[in-house]
């Protein structure tokens, strides 16, 4: 078992870092407030919202031949080039939608249209945006949908248990980089190995929506033809999508203008600043990584400053998890649950599921809200959490999200106010105010 736990960022760079974030300690009407639902839509980057403002509010097309046109077609460019740095991506189509679902639903439907077999595999922990696209082409071209079970220990999925349901007839694998509830890390590299020795030619897409912002993605380790990521959940902006395919994916029959070249997959008129935020969110990793090495190669970079901002956002799980001398961490508290809890932090992101004992979800968000708390629940009522959640044997959780902007202090207060509410929603407590 590692024991990691992690690697706080100093006091000067996490000062440097909340500035460069709106709203990280206090909303839209200047209440001081603790954002903890990051995994439903993260912190923007203030570059980015500038980036997005400046682009989009320039009305050329970037399509033409002047001046400005040509300085859009760069920004097109730019940020093309920035995805493939997020990725380690060569080659291949850079696909920029409406959303990160569409552009899988996008996908799926290539292959399985497109391709031979008689299955498809994926995991009962996928988004609905990947799990809905899987059953609704596998139904569509009279395919068996083969589905993974989890791990309740662990919170992911086996390497074993999905590799093992690829045969010669399958004709997609489509798994997720990290759990949106239980915070796991899935083997992506294991599980492509392992698929593809059974099936050397096999196509393979991953949702990397939830796990971009916290950790490092090499598509040269992990080499698979289809990957999806979401800017509003990565520091930047709402309405765009971001994906890359590989060679043999993006020449597959799809959705195009018939005048394209056989791998461009964009639909109309292109929105350029999709790519100018693409470009803010590399910058902002890279200045991270600028502060521990010294480079002038973009990729290495951005590699060493996700990889500080995993470091950091583990020393804050650790911290929310076993507290401090000062303050109790979770997993200590009276009349409160950590769910999947996996020991080895190395293999989580920065996401925990927990509950009270005598509190309901839903109405332990609200306490959490009237205390400057924003926090979410995930139970089996609704489409994005049923199937997971019954998985893990769960009716519920609370969704807890801090990102890498988040301090010491920040988590201490959390901390606090959890404390605040397990004591006064104690057996004892109900009881002398219901007497």
């Amino acid at each position: 078992m590692n024991n990691d736990q992690g690697l706080l960022f100093s006091d000067a760079l996490m000062r440097d870092i909340k500035s460069r974030f709106h709203y990280v300690d206090q909303d839209i009407n200047g209440r001081e407030r603790l954002f903890f639902d990051n995994a439903g839509g993260s912190f923007r980057l203030k570059a980015a919202t500038e980036a997005f403002a400046r682009i989009d509010a320039l009305p050329d097309c970037p399509e033409r031949n002047h001046a400005l046109a040509l300085f859009l077609q760069n920004v097109q460019a730019e940020g093309t080039d920035d995805v493939r740095t997020i990725l380690n991506a060569r080659g291949g189509s850079v696909y920029a939608s409406l959303t990160a679902s569409g552009a899988m639903f996008d996908m799926v439907r290539a292959v399985t249209e497109n391709i031979p077999g008689t299955n498809m595999v994926t995991s009962i922990l996928e988004h609905p945006s990947s799990f809905d696209a899987m059953s609704l082409y596998a139904d569509r071209t009279d395919k068996e949908l083969r589905v993974a079970r989890s791990n309740p220990v662990t919170g992911g999925i086996d390497v074993e248990e999905i590799a093992g349901l690829v045969d010669q007839s399958t004709c997609l694998l489509s798994v997720m980089f990290a759990s949106n509830i239980s915070g796991a890390k899935i083997d992506v590299e294991a599980i492509v190995k392992h698929a593809r020795a059974v099936k050397p030619d096999l196509y393979i897409l991953v949702d990397a929506v939830q796990h971009a912002p916290h950790g490092l993605i090499d598509l040269q380790k992990a080499p698979v033809d289809g990957i999806n990521f979401a800017p509003y959940k990565f520091f930047g902006c709402r309405g765009s999508g971001l994906a890359w395919l590989s060679e043999r994916a993006a020449a597959l029959p799809h959705h195009k203008l018939a005048g394209k070249q056989a791998d461009f997959w964009d639909l109309g008129s292109s929105a350029p600043w999709q790519f100018a935020v693409a470009t803010e969110i590399v910058n902002y990793v890279c200045w991270i990584g600028s502060q521990f090495i010294e480079s002038s190669d973009r990729r290495e970079l951005f590699v060493c400053g996700i990889d500080r901002i995993e470091r950091h956002e583990r020393a804050l799980l650790a911290r929310m998890l076993n507290g401090s001398e000062d303050i109790a961490g979770l997993r200590t508290l009276a009349h409160f649950n950590v769910f999947i809890d996996y020991e080895d932090l190395t293999k989580r992101d920065l996401i925990l599921a927990v509950g009270f004992d005598n509190l309901g979800y839903t109405d332990a968000v609200r306490e959490y809200e009237r205390r400057g708390v924003i926090v979410y629940e995930r139970v089996v009522s609704s489409l994005y959490s049923k199937r997971m959640l019954d998985s893990f044997g769960l009716d519920g959780a609370i969704r807890v999200s801090p990102l890498h902007c988040n301090s010491v202090a920040d988590i201490d207060r959390f901390l606090q106010i959890t404390l605040e509410i397990s004591e006064a929603f104690a057996p004892a407590a109900i009881g002398t105010a219901t007497s």
